[in-house]
């Protein structure tokens, strides 16, 4: 109300000043300043290799630190295998939908992608290790246009992963890196990304899906390299600790820059444990190799990898989110979490929203791990090849064929229930799963 036109000028200015800056700053996180986020999904990696979740074989203390500090999630469940839960952590809905070939991504998906969501709530994105939605050869452009501002990717069957890999990187030509571990290189490369995004006072999405523990590809027209100082490749044990070591590098990145309680670091594996790993190349021609059988010990059994099969070996995946000072030290959660719940819960803590034309099959489970009332998920969703699914929740399991498993009493699926189901609470489970599944229109 002052009359004085030289202060009105003045206030006027700071207005339009604050104006353009609000913008310019995004979206706030309903949870307060948006977060950075890293996350990492490690490869062929269920339940049975991590401590934390009962697994005696391997030592895995970065992964167990993240979990004491931090919430385990007893309930999350992947695709049986790899490309169809990329397809459904980046999209946000399940593969079925989606009308694409093995290793595919849809160019209708392309700008409503899980980096395209951070990218348009102001963060800056970066993705290493394993891509799986193209072959960068073809089309080495594409992690660009799916939201990511920088990339570090080995060459999906065209170079190797691990020891002297085949990497593709933003503006420049891949090339092989002699003399370099791939995991080595992802890791440096995450850690001078989020160094810098954070000099720049920018949040960042920092997404590393892991090479590790996946064994060495078979596809190539030359061998990749052994192991230095070996004569085989790294068996899967070695694998799972080089993984630990690897993500306890960038947890150091955290630290070093003091941003941990400002990250949301969250650790999960995209399917069950493999059942195999090649460890030697027996001869010059020809796919002939020497393989290990994957059997791990966890709680007293010995689990063999499951990957590929619709069980819980090959489905049921850990699940940690670790971020100092917000989620509850050492808690356990029994929620239900599937891997279309990503980008609806990575836009939540951007404090984005999504576009309602598009509908989801996920839905965010940030609440879950701040312990905040909300809606939660009432069943899991997984599928497979040749129109074999389940839909799940805590307790019953219900396949596309029928056929239902009670997992408290028959945790292995070695009976199914009879069409009989006799007791009243099955009877409920199976209506309720079953109209779910109708529900979601699977084909």
């Amino acid at each position: 109300r002052d009359a004085d036109p030289r202060k009105q000028s003045a206030l006027f200015c700071s207005k339009a000043v604050l104006g353009l800056l609000v913008p310019l700053l995004g979206p706030l996180s309903s949870f307060g300043k948006q977060p950075n986020v890293l996350l990492i999904m490690a490869d062929d990696v269920g339940l049975e290799p991590i401590g934390c979740y009962g697994g005696e074989s391997f030592d895995t203390p970065q992964v167990d630190a993240l979990a004491r500090k931090g919430m385990r999630f007893e309930h999350c469940y992947s695709m049986p295998v790899c490309h169809p839960s990329r397809l459904a952590l980046m999209t946000g809905r399940y593969p079925f939908r989606l009308k694409t070939g093995w290793g595919g991504f849809p160019k209708e998906e392309e700008k409503r992608s899980i980096g395209r969501v951070m990218q348009k709530a102001g963060y800056a994105t970066a993705v290493a290790g394993k891509w799986q939605m193209t072959l960068l050869k073809k089309d080495p452009g594409q992690p660009g246009r799916v939201g990511f501002d920088e990339w570090l990717l080995f060459g999906w069957h065209e170079g190797a992963r691990f020891h002297d890999p085949f990497l593709y990187r933003r503006d420049k030509p891949p090339r092989t890196e002699k003399g370099s571990y791939g995991p080595d290189l992802y890791a440096d490369f995450l850690s001078a990304f989020m160094e810098n995004a954070h000099k720049r006072g920018k949040p960042f999405f920092a997404y590393f899906p892991m090479a590790l523990a996946h064994d060495v590809t078979d596809d190539l027209k030359w061998q990749v390299p052994y192991v230095p100082g070996k004569d085989r490749w790294m068996d899967y044990g070695e694998m799972i600790a080089s993984m630990d070591s690897t993500i306890g590098k960038l947890v150091a990145t955290l630290d070093r820059l003091g941003i941990r309680k400002e990250t949301v670091v969250i650790f999960t594996g995209d399917n069950g444990t493999a059942s195999r790993s090649k460890l030697r190349h027996l001869g010059k021609k020809g796919a002939k190799y020497e393989y290990e059988k994957v059997v791990v010990a966890r709680k007293g059994e010995r689990v063999p990898g499951g990957k590929g099969s619709l069980r819980d070996t090959g489905t049921r995946v850990p699940l940690i989110v670790n971020w100092l000072g917000t989620v509850k030290e050492g808690t356990v959660n029994q929620d239900l979490v599937d891997f279309s719940d990503w980008l609806p819960t990575l836009a939540e803590l951007a404090g984005t929203k999504l576009a309602s034309d598009r509908p989801l099959d996920g839905q965010s489970f940030a609440k879950s791990f701040l312990g905040l009332k909300g809606p939660r998920r009432t069943y899991a969703f997984s599928e497979s090849r040749g129109g074999k699914a389940f839909i799940r929740d805590q307790r019953w399991k219900l396949y596309a064929n029928g056929k239902m498993f009670d997992l408290k009493n028959d945790p292995t699926e070695k009976k199914a229930l009879p069409e009989n189901l006799g007791s009243k609470e099955a009877q409920s489970a199976k209506t309720r799963l079953a109209r779910s599944l109708s529900d979601l229109n699977y084909r």
